[in-house]
């Protein structure tokens, strides 16, 4: 399937400057468009929008208007136009009350609105985890896009794409704790460490009980799998430790633990798959 210019690259690639546009006589440009002309993209990978969310962007675009475009396709036959990406925008403005937004008209086949969508969702960050995840899979299924392709396409690493699409694996009870916010991102990766969901769905039911945190709850799987456990809990880590630990995750894909003395110390980066290791190792190697 032929690649549309812009994906992996952000919206504002896809979005031309354009004021003359006409629909039947370019293949993209800008105008403003009746709220109720517009469909919603039938394949949206946003699932849940949080109505305080929904009502703080309402207000934000009854006080600014709204500052970005949606990315619409327009079908000729019913002048109707459906919706590429700009889910919460077109809720907020119907909640606002406005007639007309602004959008920008591409020409797309199905299968590049869905990509699309999907990119767009992911790049702007608006997903939970298991959408997020749900969406690489879908990107993976539906476009036989290998990890390594969508990680370009949404300007994530290979490793963080494959860490993430790892969530689909753990049981329905973990997932839906994952989606209500009973538990993190954090926990839920911890989790996949152990290998039963079995395990794993104890291990939540004693994560949500006694209200660990990540760092507590990797204690209690290292216990669980037959590690050995420390003989006092430790100490919480510095501000400045935890913010290194968060800026190598975010580069890594990857947990990492930094065990900081006062004459040095050490760093644990952690790994799930062989896929993982490689990616690692060679990511290292390249920086």
């Amino acid at each position: 399937m032929a690649r549309i210019g812009g994906l992996g690259k952000g919206l504002d690639a896809l979005i031309p400057v354009r004021s003359d546009f006409n629909p039947s006589a370019a293949p993209d440009g800008l105008l403003t468009v009746a709220v109720e002309k517009i469909i919603p993209n039938p394949q949206q990978p946003r699932q849940v929008v949080e109505p305080e969310e929904l009502r703080a962007l309402a207000d934000s675009i009854l006080e600014h208007g709204i500052l970005q475009p949606l990315v619409v396709t327009h079908e000729p036959e019913s002048d109707e136009y459906i919706l590429i990406a700009g889910e919460r925008r077109l809720r907020a403005a119907r909640l606002a009350g406005l007639k007309v937004v602004p959008v920008v008209v591409r020409r797309v086949t199905d299968e590049q609105r869905l990509e699309l969508a999907l990119v767009e969702n992911i790049q702007r960050e608006n997903l939970s985890p298991l959408e997020t995840a749900e969406a690489y899979q879908h990107l993976s299924a539906t476009f036989g896009l290998s990890h390594e392709e969508i990680s370009h396409q949404v300007g994530k690493s290979r490793t963080a794409v494959t860490n993430t699409l790892r969530l689909l694996k753990l049981p329905k009870p973990v997932q839906d704790s994952l989606s209500s916010g009973k538990i993190s991102e954090g926990h839920a990766r911890v989790l996949l460490a152990l290998n039963t969901p079995q395990s794993q769905i104890a291990a939540l039911q004693t994560i949500i009980n006694k209200d660990l945190n990540v760092r507590q709850t990797e204690e209690l799987i290292r216990h669980l799998a037959g590690g050995v456990s420390p003989a006092k809990k430790p100490k919480d880590p510095l501000p400045e430790i935890e913010a290194l630990e968060g800026q190598l995750r975010d580069h890594l894909g990857t947990r990492v633990s930094l065990n900081h003395g006062k004459k040095g110390g050490s760093m644990i980066i952690y790994y799930y798959s062989d896929e993982e290791l490689d990616s690692l190792i060679t990511r290292i190697i390249k920086d």
